[in-house]
């Protein structure tokens, strides 16, 4: 049986930079639309715009079942939240996760946002540092990615970032993934150390990395809509995810305009354009 390669070619790789670039726009627009009164529908149309202003399409409306180009999560909601009439409340701490197929070739993306309230700054900063934590995993594990040898390493970086953090829970029903001519691809890349070492790391590897950590325990159910994710103790959560490229050169990731430059410098690893 035929097996398709995970490792992309140099060409493949290039294809990938717009498809990133445009992801990354939809997750702007998303946090450029959230706000105090707004819902999150109107967040998810902001996203839809910027993918079908780049002439793309959503890659999320391409999975069977689901109509959204966003996955919007609140509060004690992790992962795979539908936007629709949920109005976002000062304070609300919110996942937007999203993704643009462009030419056949797929960018993921998600980032967590805080709504500002000056009236509960215990709980802002509370969030806040749940999702500072979140997006520094997320980093460390990318770091990993210019020295690691297996895909195990990936996740021991994760694990390891988190910990030193203080006490929370890693999501270990959810994990990342490749990414390509399909949003999900192999193979996956768990957010915490496992048995097995995992795939080589070496160039044409493309990852979605994307750790999802809750202020509590990690244990989840699926709610009633069959989609969102949340926690059973309600402790918030939040969700971190660029799709990266390994390259001959060194890494760059692909869901940033600067690559990563900005949140690698504190791991001392300077991501290369792919050639």
């Amino acid at each position: 049986m035929f097996r398709r390669s995970i490792y992309k070619t140099p060409a493949q790789l290039r294809a990938m930079v717009e498809p990133g670039l445009i992801t990354a726009a939809s997750v702007d627009a998303a946090g450029a639309a959230i706000a105090a009164g707004v819902t999150t529908a109107a967040v998810d149309e902001a996203a839809s715009s910027a993918v079908l202003a780049r002439g793309a399409e959503s890659n999320f409306k391409l999975v069977r079942g689901y109509h959204h180009t966003t996955c919007i999560s609140v509060n004690e909601q992790v992962v795979h939240g539908i936007p629709g009439s949920r109005v976002l409340e000062p304070g609300d701490i919110v996942s937007v996760d999203s993704g643009a197929q462009y030419q056949g070739w797929n960018g993921d993306s998600a980032r967590t946002f805080i709504v500002p309230d000056p009236s509960r700054p215990d709980l802002v900063a509370a969030r806040s540092e749940l999702s500072r934590v979140t997006e520094g995993s997320m980093w460390a594990g990318i770091a990993a990615m210019a020295s690691a040898r297996h895909l195990g390493d990936i996740g021991a970086a994760i694990q390891d970032y988190i910990e030193a953090q203080g006490e929370y829970g890693i999501l270990r029903e959810y994990v990342g993934h490749g990414i390509g001519r399909k949003m999900h691809e192999a193979p996956s890349v768990f957010n915490y150390r496992t048995p097995d070492l995992g795939a080589e790391v070496k160039p044409g590897l493309v990852l979605a990395i994307e750790p999802m950590v809750t202020a509590g325990s990690d244990q989840t159910f699926v709610e009633d809509d069959d989609w969102t994710v949340s926690t059973v103790d309600g402790s918030d959560g939040s969700h971190w995810e660029h799709s990266v490229a390994v390259h001959a050169d060194g890494i760059w990731v692909l869901t940033v305009a600067d690559g990563g430059a900005a949140g690698l410098a504190p791991f001392n690893v300077t991501p290369t354009p792919i050639p």
